[in-house]
């Protein structure tokens, strides 16, 4: 009987979706758990169910409830599923508790979003933020790596032995994250250095900000013809890219672009892209991309407005650019086909607000207006950060 052929394709992770729902947070349980099913898709899952609970708080040792966690149990080996992912960052010890009791591999939110980094990091600096997120995450849970050993605890000659390999791990990453971080430090000096230069050369700073996958990118290679990957994913872009880009009064400004927001986006990530992230405390003006025609634009500004005040950048003047009016609904109820027809789309009297400018950087509609409120607001003609998520409220 002749052998079957082995396939040398990597197996494709079937993933189950929990969260708990406990009312704080900007999205909605289910919304939060589509965003969840996105970044899992971009990760290369096969997402075969989903679920969340209700909670006031989540449970101490299993995130969600003793029935729930049976009831995943269930629908994940009927769905055939070899890993479950929780929409919030787990403790070392609930993913450990729900490890043993679901039979099969516990990720959170953060270490997805930490593995969808990994694939996106190309530049050293890039590969570097991503490797001490990493390890930092890795640290606290270095325990549950050594199970086998634990289980063994009491037996004559594995009590030293067990001990010492975790000691042994752990002093290893802490030495590897105090290389990376030095490393990151001589990164840090080479951007100061550069933006020292910048600053002596006169050259205006436009950064773009926004939640992942608003249209950044694709905003940057229609205003400057940046050469830069443009695609309907979560993080497509990861490493930054700076431009230059000519306004029409004839002043020329470098233009970049950073890693795309997230909600729940994991503090340690927010740490580890600092050196990236302080190009924004440098720059003369924020350009907020939002996806205006997303369901959840508003949330998604908040979430913006929220991580810049974080990074302490709210006070920026920032121009808000609702990108995506291609997108919206026209008068009889399918797509918009002019400019004219998405601006009268938008609650905001055609977009005429100051600091406020519709575009579409697929269909390159209102890019000149862009351009030239660009040069309005790096002479002062437009608002801080903190207002940006007032003036998206009314969006739809």
């Amino acid at each position: 009987m002749p052998r079957s052929p082995h396939t040398t394709a990597p197996r494709v992770d079937r993933a189950y979706l929990v969260a708990a729902d406990t009312g704080g947070a900007l999205l909605p349980a289910a919304e939060s758990l589509a965003e969840l099913a996105e970044l899992a898709r971009t990760a290369g899952a096969e997402v075969v169910g989903r679920t969340s609970q209700r909670l006031d708080h989540p449970h101490v040792a299993t995130y969600v409830g003793k029935g729930k966690v049976e009831e995943v149990r269930e629908a994940a080996q009927e769905g055939g599923a070899n890993v479950v992912i929780f929409d919030d960052e787990l403790s070392p010890s609930q993913q450990r508790n729900l490890e043993k009791a679901l039979g099969v591999k516990v990720i959170d939110r953060t270490a997805l979003i930490l593995d969808i980094f990994a694939t996106r990091a190309h530049t050293r600096e890039g590969r570097l933020q991503v490797a001490l997120a990493q390890l930092q995450y890795l640290l606290p849970r270095l325990a549950g790596q050594w199970g086998h050993l634990e289980r063994m605890e009491g037996a004559i000659g594995t009590r030293g032995p067990g001990e010492t390999q975790i000691e042994t791990d752990r002093r290893l990453i802490r030495n590897r994250i105090s290389k990376i971080r030095r490393d990151l430090e001589d990164v840090r000096r080479q951007r100061s250095l550069y933006r020292r230069q910048r600053q002596r050369a006169g050259m205006p700073v436009v950064a773009l900000v926004g939640y992942t996958n608003a249209g950044k990118s694709t905003l940057m290679r229609a205003l400057s013809g940046a050469d830069v990957l443009a695609e309907d994913r979560l993080f497509a872009t990861l490493d930054p890219v700076t431009r230059r880009l000519r306004l029409p009064t004839g002043e020329t400004v470098l233009l970049t672009d950073t890693v795309g927001f997230i909600q729940k986006l994991p503090t340690g990530l927010v740490a580890a892209f600092r050196a990236t992230l302080e190009e924004l405390e440098d720059a003369d003006l924020l350009l907020h991309v939002l996806d205006v025609a997303h369901p959840n634009s508003q949330e998604h500004a908040r979430t913006v407005e929220e991580t810049l005040a974080g990074l302490g950048v709210a006070e920026r003047p920032t121009l808000l650019a609702l990108n995506k009016v291609d997108l919206l609904p026209g008068a009889d109820g399918g797509a918009v086909t002019s400019y004219e027809e998405a601006k009268a789309a938008l609650p905001l009297t055609g977009g005429s607000r100051r600091g406020v400018v519709p575009v579409s950087a697929a269909k390159r509609w209102g890019l000149d207006e862009l351009l030239k409120r660009i040069g309005q607001g790096l002479d002062g003609g437009v608002e801080p950060a903190v207002h940006a998520g007032a003036r998206a409220s009314s969006a739809p």
